[in-house]
């Protein structure tokens, strides 16, 4: 298991993108959270299988319908989360 750290870009907030993220890390099982910066972006930071990097990271690129991602910053946290992957409001 690792942890990655997403700073989502782009049209990103008031687009239903947190609520999309969690639902997407529950259907797979992915731990962490999903929280809105005062910049505009979206942070998400999530525990996963190596093998579920690909096809979550997609998922982000998509978001929901409303949303417009520009670009995904990514780096690997030493950090690990359990249970569930929660929305910070």
């Amino acid at each position: 298991m690792k942890t990655y750290r997403f700073i989502v870009s782009g049209k990103v907030q008031g687009v239903w993108y947190r609520k999309f993220t969690k639902e997407t890390a529950d259907s797979m099982g992915i731990s962490g959270y999903v929280r809105n910066l005062k910049n505009g972006n979206v942070e998400v930071v999530a525990t996963m299988k190596k093998e579920q990097f690909n096809d979550f990271l997609s998922a982000l690129m998509k978001g929901p319908p409303l949303a417009i991602v520009n670009n995904i910053d990514i780096e690997e946290l030493n950090e690990k989360y359990d249970g569930e992957f929660e929305i910070i409001r």
